[in-house]
């Protein structure tokens, strides 16, 4: 009976999975399709720029962004979380393997690049590594997990022509066995910068850096906006240089963001609806199975009553008559 039992959770467990799985695929499907993605030239929202999406790229506006970067990935909601979202024509939002870029704008004010060519990347490296160590101390106060920077993914450059510097660090999240790459991108401004990060494992670093020359032109400040239309009369210096964007803190509200198994939603979803859906057949099909049991146990105790039963009307009357 055991072996019945086990071959048939076994044939259960086969069964929901598959159909759970087909139901996965499905519902990313379905989100898949719902998003719009628009192509050309782009005019960002808060008026500062316009993005000139590149051939073989995508761009998703920033309400549907939003709703991937909260709803879907588990960010906070935060009222500069997102211009709009750019990645590859043919990857998808909850693509497995990929990346994305985040657009934003940071209103900081206008970043001098003095020190450019001073600044030593290792020397600032080992620097972060340490305010990170002690920065730690204070989020497992609070019950996070450590960030830990491993090193550079990318070491920094910035392009003094272009105005454009970027750069990526490795993080790795407690003990997760994969690292997180935060790969950044500022196009320095009148008052600000206009962030690319790109959202990403450290497995996908080889198709960042391979697409990152295509993406680092796209965006371009509007006339009024640019970093020479700074008017030291008017406009404010930002307290950051160009050593001071780099050594941003790692959870900086700007150019950060969790990648928590893009899709781990839907397919934690689907889990739980596999194991609900098994519980209840395996709890049904042992219900049944026991009240078979109990009949056949409740047949076995009455067939012999029966029989005392019928023995004792048989006798009774060979009793009564004797004694008559």
């Amino acid at each position: 009976m055991k072996k019945i039992t086990l071959t048939i959770i076994s044939c259960l467990i086969t069964y929901f999975m598959y159909s759970q799985d087909e139901a996965s695929v499905k519902k990313m499907d379905s989100i898949e399709k719902s998003f719009k993605y628009e192509h050309g030239t782009i005019n960002l929202k808060n008026g500062v720029g316009k993005i000139n999406v590149p051939k073989g790229f995508k761009y998703l506006n920033p309400v549907q962004a939003e709703r991937v970067l909260v709803d879907l990935w588990g960010n906070p909601k935060d009222d500069n979380l997102t211009l709009g979202l750019l990645l590859p024509e043919n990857q998808g939002i909850l693509s497995q393997n990929g990346y994305v870029f985040n657009i934003q704008y940071d209103e900081i004010g206008h970043v001098e690049d003095d020190d450019a060519d001073d600044i030593n990347y290792d020397d600032l490296l080992t620097e972060m590594q340490k305010e990170t160590v002690e920065e730690n101390k204070e989020r497992q106060k609070a019950g996070y997990e450590p960030v830990n920077i491993v090193g550079w993914a990318a070491k920094p450059f910035y392009d003094k022509d272009r105005k454009i510097l970027h750069w990526a660090k490795e993080i790795k999240f407690g003990k997760d066995p994969i690292n997180t790459l935060n790969y950044n991108v500022r196009v320095l401004g009148r008052k600000g910068v206009l962030v690319l990060n790109a959202i990403a494992t450290e497995n996908d670093l080889p198709l960042v850096q391979k697409d990152i020359n295509k993406v680092l032109d796209i965006v371009q400040f509007n006339d009024g906006y640019k970093y020479d239309d700074f008017d030291s009369s008017v406009d404010e210096v930002a307290a950051w240089t160009i050593g001071g964007l780099v050594a941003g803190k790692v959870l900086a509200k700007v150019g950060f963001f969790a990648i928590f198994a893009k899709f781990a939603k839907v397919i934690i979803l689907a889990l739980l609806g596999f194991f609900g859906a098994f519980k209840n057949k395996v709890k049904g099909w042992f219900s049944k199975n026991k009240n078979n049991e109990n009949e056949e146990e409740t047949n076995e105790l009455e067939e012999p009553v029966a029989q005392i039963e019928e023995t004792e009307k048989i006798e009774e009357p060979e009793t009564v008559d004797k004694e008559i």
